[in-house]
């Protein structure tokens, strides 16, 4: 039943990946359809639409698999070693600053939720 259940939900997923790639191609938009579909899912799990349990399964097991789908981009940069060639140390400095400010960013974002979502429960509270 947990087989099922699990091949189910990868199905919903997929669902909201062809609707994403349908709707690009209907109205012929630059963002790709795979980002679609996912905003797409994240509308309707945060409507409350699509109740998160019909897909928290498929989604773990994705994520799960994320760090192997991101090697063939890293491993496709050395096709292009001849650009980086010594570059090595801009090359780090442009991670660190990129990286400083995807986590001020971040954090941003974190707190503005945080807020929100803290001033949510007090006038539920209220």
């Amino acid at each position: 039943m947990k087989f099922i259940k699990f091949i189910l939900q990868m199905l919903l997923i997929t669902f909201f990946y062809i609707i994403g790639e349908v709707l690009q191609n209907i109205f012929r938009l630059s963002i790709p359809g795979s980002i679609i579909g996912l905003i797409l899912l994240f509308l309707f799990l945060s409507s409350k639409i699509l109740p998160e349990t019909w897909v928290n399964q498929g989604a773990n097991f994705l994520l799960s698999l994320m760090p192997l789908f991101l090697v063939p981009a890293t491993v496709g940069v050395m096709n292009y070693f001849h650009i980086f060639h010594g570059k090595g140390i801009l090359l780090i400095m442009g991670i660190i600053v990129s990286t400083c400010i995807v986590f001020v960013a971040s954090a941003f974002v974190c707190e503005k939720l945080g807020k929100t979502t803290f001033k949510e429960k007090e006038k539920h509270l209220a």
